[in-house]
């Protein structure tokens, strides 16, 4: 082992601890915080960003990059630690740090204004900041495409899914396009030859269902000894391996959607969990991309926690969280009520058949609007066209439609492919595993 590459161990364990902080600071942001804290939280996240933009850029890193892949004295996993160095020292020098700046006050501005104007139906109040982050994050797109000789949409595309390419992406979901409308039809059809499932009469007090949750995420592997779960508007998991933060919300008319979300977010809390720890601090101890880290939590959500054998081991213990009566509360109609397809609005409580539509098309607006072929203001009239092409449904507001997601109100753009990406390799490695293990 060379000492550049040494250096370089020492280094990226400084910048995981770094990051690992803003993390949590976003957690905090997205679930404690008081509202009118976020200039306070913005500058703080900023410099702690700085700082790591500071130490990745120093000229001593390009040096010792270039040293250590000079050597022969690395095994294979100092080889794929220092290739994914490599990647991040290009991401990161690539755009200059008053663009990181700007970037990050913007975001956290337009995150903290949307967690109000989404319940409200407020699309008016968010557009003057999802117009300037969407105009900086375009910045952050050429600058990176420049450095990586890549087109605009997939330099940010390989910040969550490296050397995926657009041609790939829209291979696959052309194909899906095509597929979904016949297919939906015949198991819409199917579905209608059975008894319709009656998801149980509520309300479902939220001390409850939180206590139902915590039960089940236990039961599938989550550790609360070193974990927690909380509420926030937009459920997603943080936090570190040894300090898991997972969220959900909660509805007092339907105790499913939180249940699904607990359980998809306990996927990825037990994907952190499983890390290998003796690279607990380095990129290659990392996920490799976020479609795998997708494919984690939908194989918790859709696959395990849909199945016969669970829902047939869960229907009494949901029923006993309620003091349930009746037929509604029988494993077979609950299994049923999950299972279930229907053309919905939401993509976060779609069914396994129509979830890939709902990312096609945030896919297929974002690129839109990245290239300047759609202006954010006229993404609600193109929200709804599109859900009305893919699935023949119209929301009636902008909360069911173009504010659901929290992703371009915080600057994550690019991410969404990640998600179907995840879906399939989440329905094979399922297939595969009950191949190997009936």
């Amino acid at each position: 082992m060379t000492s550049a590459y040494t250096a370089l161990e020492k280094r990226f364990r400084r910048l995981s601890l770094l990051g690992e902080a803003v993390g949590m600071l976003q957690w905090d942001m997205s679930v404690m915080m008081p509202p009118a804290s976020a200039g306070a939280r913005s500058e703080q996240i900023a410099a702690l960003k700085l700082l790591s933009h500071e130490l990745m850029t120093d000229p001593v890193v390009s040096e010792h990059l270039d040293q250590a892949e000079e050597t022969n004295g690395l095994n294979d996993w100092q080889i794929a630690n220092l290739r994914r160095m490599r990647r991040r020292w290009l991401h990161t020098v690539a755009v200059p740090p008053d663009l990181i700046e700007a970037t990050t006050h913007a975001a956290t501005a337009s995150e903290t204004v949307w967690r109000t104007a989404r319940p409200e139906n407020d699309f008016p109040a968010i557009l003057p900041h999802l117009q300037k982050l969407l105009s900086l994050v375009r910045e952050v797109a050429v600058a990176k495409s420049e450095a990586f000789g890549l087109p605009v949409y997939e330099a940010m595309m390989d910040l969550y899914e490296p050397d995926a390419t657009t041609a790939m992406v829209d291979d696959l979901f052309d194909d899906y396009t095509k597929f979904l409308p016949g297919f939906l039809e015949k198991v819409l059809h199917r579905q209608k030859t059975h008894p319709d499932p009656k998801l149980p009469k509520g309300p479902f007090p939220v001390h409850q269902q939180e206590k139902l949750c915590r039960r089940l995420a236990e039961t599938v592997g989550f550790d609360f000894k070193c974990g927690r779960l909380d509420t926030t508007f937009h459920p997603f998991s943080g936090g570190v391996p040894e300090d898991s933060r997972i969220t959900t919300r909660y509805d007092e008319d339907d105790f499913t959607s939180a249940i699904m979300g607990v359980m998809h977010e306990t996927g990825h809390a037990m994907y952190e969990r499983g890390r290998p720890k003796a690279w607990r601090y380095q990129p290659v101890g990392e996920t490799p991309g976020l479609g795998m880290h997708e494919s984690q939590s939908l194989i918790v959500e859709m696959q395990a926690s849909r199945s016969r054998p669970f829902v047939t081991w869960a229907a009494p213990v949901m029923r006993s969280a309620f003091s349930g009566e009746g037929e509604a509360w029988s494993a077979e109609n609950l299994y049923r009520w999950t299972t279930r397809v229907t053309r919905g609005l939401i993509r976060v409580e779609a069914d396994e058949v129509t979830y890939p539509a709902h990312v096609i098309l945030r896919y297929r607006l974002e690129r839109a609007m990245i290239k300047g072929d759609l202006a954010p203001a006229d993404l609600p009239g193109a929200w709804n066209e599109g859900m009305r092409a893919l699935l023949n449904v119209v929301p009636p507001d902008n909360q069911n439609g173009c504010l659901q997601d929290i992703h371009w109100y915080d600057g994550a753009w690019g991410y969404f492919p990640t998600y179907t990406l995840g879906a399939m390799a989440a329905a094979q490695l399922f297939a595969s595993a009950k191949e190997a293990d009936p």
